[in-house]
């Protein structure tokens, strides 16, 4: 099975401008991103898809391979869409690119998961263990069956209770595994469908077009960079992971 990561990454984000090149103890958020996907498959088979010549300098100066994509891409998932033309695979691992402490060994989860299951779509998650993420509207919580199928991702905080409080939960961690027909899908739909515009959360229009999308769970080492404050907390991670 031939398969290829590819790393979305968006110079305009309107939460975070800039964040792909934003620096976590000297080296680049993207940087980090891409070096903990090399392990997986080797840096031939590793591709950042941008819409930004800044960005695609930075690959160029650092040995990265990277495609350029329209600006007009909706979500990572339209722009890996895009890259995928010139990115032939059977398999696409999509590795957001604000992931700097992703685990390699959950990056082969989620390819192992996918090659269990051909055709599946297939996204990780790991247990909530800092309440600032339950309420945070900057981190998906998921809620899914007892066999690992999505049943919904939401920015607010679920499972909800009587109480109000957090007591358990699970976070997305963004990687996920896309065949090509539906990531052909999911592109030719033309923009956000209703629930996935509402949430800004992309996997849903996967739900929403009746694809069925695998959970699999990693470790709880996740923190993404979503906004500036994240990156205090990844560097607070680095360093305990030092110490």
């Amino acid at each position: 099975m031939d398969i290829v990561i590819i790393i979305p990454a968006r110079y305009a984000s309107s939460r975070f401008p800039g964040k792909p090149l934003a620096k976590i103890n000297g080296t680049t958020l993207l940087e980090r991103v891409w070096k903990r996907c090399v392990p997986v498959l080797g840096e031939e088979r590793v591709v950042v898809a941008t819409d930004d010549q800044r960005i695609a300098d930075h690959c160029a100066d650092k040995g990265i391979q990277w495609v350029m994509t329209p600006d007009s891409c909706a979500t990572g998932t339209d722009r890996l869409a895009a890259a995928a033309a010139s990115c032939p695979a059977d398999l696409y691992i999509n590795v957001q690119g604000d992931e700097p402490l992703i685990e390699p060994a959950d990056i082969q989860k989620v390819i192992d998961a996918a090659r269990a299951s051909p055709g599946a779509v297939v996204n990780a998650y790991c247990p909530i263990t800092d309440e600032r993420d339950y309420h945070s509207l900057t981190v998906p919580k998921i809620v899914a069956r007892q066999d690992g199928r999505l049943l919904y991702m939401s920015r607010t905080g679920l499972p909800g209770n009587k109480d109000g409080g957090f007591r358990w939960a699970h976070k997305q961690v963004c990687i996920y595994a896309f065949p090509p027909e539906a990531l052909r899908d999911f592109a030719a739909h033309g923009g956000k469908t209703p629930l996935e515009a509402e949430e800004d959360i992309e996997i849903l229009r996967f739900l929403e077009l009746g694809y069925e999308v695998e959970m699999v769970p990693v470790s709880g080492s996740s923190i993404a960079v979503d906004v500036p404050e994240d990156v205090a907390r990844v560097e607070e991670a680095l360093e305990a992971r030092s110490a």
